[in-house]
């Protein structure tokens, strides 16, 4: 257990060495910058929640050759496009709140499978959790599924353009699709992380359950308990950080075109150091989400930073127990198959 706390606390403060980050950071600045003026320019802020997290397909394939990027990329804002139209019917539904739960848990462990098959990176499904779980808090009608389809879509492939633009200038072998198979129990693993946090929350009522889930998401889409542990270390602390630098950046209410700018330029530098060092990012990462909240629809700047502290120890501290509880029954397990003398 000594060994196991020491590593983690290593793995915390542990800054790591990356390659080609400039470029991933520029495709992700400009595949998020252009579709929010666009939104701003047509006069409906309100379309930047869609427009935004379709412009998440930038994110995948970071480390693949065009080819192999264009295709994961294509499945990721596919799965974006679906997750944001899903969160639009559920954010039509009077208790939207409580719907919201067991749709994002379906989201996520049908997002886990597709993105183990098709190997996508970053892995998991924590983009989609986010997505939905972010337009399912807002209300909608509807009536506004064709708007938010069209939105996430263009702006989806807006972002696929922009990365693999490239490609048209110069060759490059892909790597080959690697397929996975066979049954695993992280569908069940990521499922259980949302109900739980999502319903903690939801039952607590605080104001966004979905920052609960998708901190609960988060240490899982890593690979090792040590490593999983660190994650959920890194979401605490460095969301908690985060804070600091979002009450400066909301303080002074910046106008919606000035927020994009700031917002674009937060995305350059969140992928420039989540490579290095996650928790570093969260400084960035958190200031990020809150000022796309704010433009979308404005709250109070206290209660922000109250509920996206509250809710992110929440998730990340019932992801944390997901990730000991597991390590444990597997020791369980293992012990119970030696054999006996």
């Amino acid at each position: 257990m000594r060994e196991q706390v020491w590593a983690t606390l290593r793995g915390v403060l542990h800054v790591r060495p990356t390659r080609g980050a400039h470029r991933v950071a520029l495709r992700a600045g400009i595949s998020v910058l252009v579709p929010l003026l666009a939104v701003l320019a047509l006069g409906h802020p309100g379309w930047s929640v869609y427009a935004v997290f379709g412009a998440f397909t930038s994110l995948y394939g970071r480390n693949h050759v065009h080819l192999s990027r264009a295709a994961m990329q294509a499945s990721a804002g596919a799965a974006l496009t679906v997750s944001i139209v899903l969160g639009v019917l559920v954010g039509s539904l009077e208790a939207r709140a409580w719907a919201a739960v067991p749709v994002t848990a379906a989201v996520t462990a049908l997002g886990s499978v597709l993105a183990a098959a098709q190997d996508w990176h970053p892995p998991g499904p924590l983009f989609l959790v986010f997505a939905v779980g972010a337009v399912a808090s807002a209300p909608h009608r509807a009536s506004d599924v064709p708007v938010a389809a069209a939105v996430a879509g263009l702006s989806s492939l807006f972002a696929l353009l922009v990365g693999n633009v490239g490609g048209l200038v110069r060759r490059q072998r892909s790597r080959p699709a690697r397929l996975a198979h066979g049954w695993t129990w992280e569908p069940v693993r990521y499922a259980l992380a949302v109900v739980l946090a999502g319903g903690t929350a939801t039952a607590v009522g605080i104001g966004h359950p979905y920052w609960a889930m998708v901190a609960a998401v988060a240490p899982l889409t890593v690979q090792g308990v040590t490593a999983q542990l660190v994650r959920a270390a890194h979401r605490i602390l460095g969301t908690l950080l985060g804070l600091m630098t979002s009450a400066l950046l909301l303080t002074p209410h910046l106008s919606p075109y000035a927020t994009v700018l700031v917002v674009a330029g937060l995305q350059i530098v969140t992928e420039l150091l989540v490579g290095r060092n996650y928790g570093l990012a969260l400084l960035f990462i958190t200031p990020m989400a809150l000022l796309m909240g704010q433009l979308a629809a404005p709250r109070p700047t206290g209660q922000l930073l109250f509920d996206r502290g509250v809710e992110t120890v929440i998730g990340a501290g019932i992801g944390g127990l997901i990730v000991l509880g597991g390590a444990w029954l597997r020791a369980r397990l293992s012990a119970g198959r030696e054999p006996r003398r």
